[in-house]
């Protein structure tokens, strides 16, 4: 049987690129995002797709309800990629902007997940799966509000890996560094003046959103799915960095210019 995966932040980068190359691999591939010209585009291209706005829990209802009911109550994968940045210094955000971050972020990622269980347990198999970031690792100046909706998700997602033991369900998290996509065009400057821009360096080691697969392919497909997947070079050096540097140092190095 074709076993139904439904992704999440479909519009573009990671979510489209993992939406094509699933399908190709024989997924039944549900498709959501939030706007309707981004729904009728992925129409067009033959998918199956879903009405979702993470920030909106009547849409998160309603998607849950869909996806139930399209795949028969039978959901084998359930990929949580869509998201966004508000970038700035935390005294420039305001507690509605920090709601919002982390309303899409993860309050709706939650609240998804918590509705699509009932058609992934039964069936005692499954995977979950996180799109994280560096940014759940670590964080910079002007990254504070985004890298804490991350680090949250990375916490989230160990409780409910070790709440779903036993269950059939696997769940993983993808976290990478830098990648050409729309994600940065799409962040939510608190200074327009001012915006937290990427350092130059940053560019060298950017890879596109391709560099995910290889990652996807396995936390959906081994018998024994990683916890965490980092995504080029910065990724993986800062995981490291992390474990072995003192926090000050770190703090330095992090700090940059400013």
């Amino acid at each position: 049987m074709q076993k139904a995966v439904l992704i999440t932040g479909c519009s573009s980068g990671i979510g489209l690129v993992a939406a094509q190359d699933l399908r190709t691999r024989g997924y039944r591939v549900l498709a959501a995002c939030r706007k309707s010209a981004d729904i009728d585009t992925l129409s067009q291209l033959g998918f199956e797709t879903i009405a979702l706005d993470l920030d909106d829990k009547h849409s998160v209802e309603l998607a849950a309800a869909e996806v139930i009911a399209l795949t028969g109550n039978r959901l084998y994968g359930l990929f949580n990629n869509a998201g966004y940045g508000v970038y700035g210094p935390l005294n420039t955000i305001s507690r509605e902007q920090f709601e919002q971050q982390f309303s899409t972020n993860l309050f709706g990622t939650h609240q998804l997940t918590q509705l699509l269980l009932p058609a992934m347990l039964p069936h005692g198999e499954g995977r979950i799966i996180q799109t994280s970031s560096v940014m759940g690792l670590v964080t910079t100046p002007g990254r504070g509000t985004y890298a804490a909706s991350k680090f949250a998700l990375e916490a989230w997602s160990d409780t409910l890996r070790m709440e779903l033991h036993g269950t059939g369900i696997q769940v993983s998290l993808i976290e990478p560094g830098p990648l050409s996509s729309n994600f940065t065009a799409n962040v939510n400057q608190s200074q327009a003046d001012r915006p937290v821009e990427n350092p130059g360096i940053a560019r060298r080691f950017t890879l596109p959103p391709e560099a995910v697969l290889p990652k996807l392919h396995h936390a959906l497909e081994n018998p024994k799915a990683r916890l965490r997947y980092p995504v080029t070079l910065v990724a993986y050096a800062l995981t490291v960095l992390k474990r072995l540097l003192p926090s000050r140092l770190l703090d330095k190095i992090l700090r940059g210019n400013s």
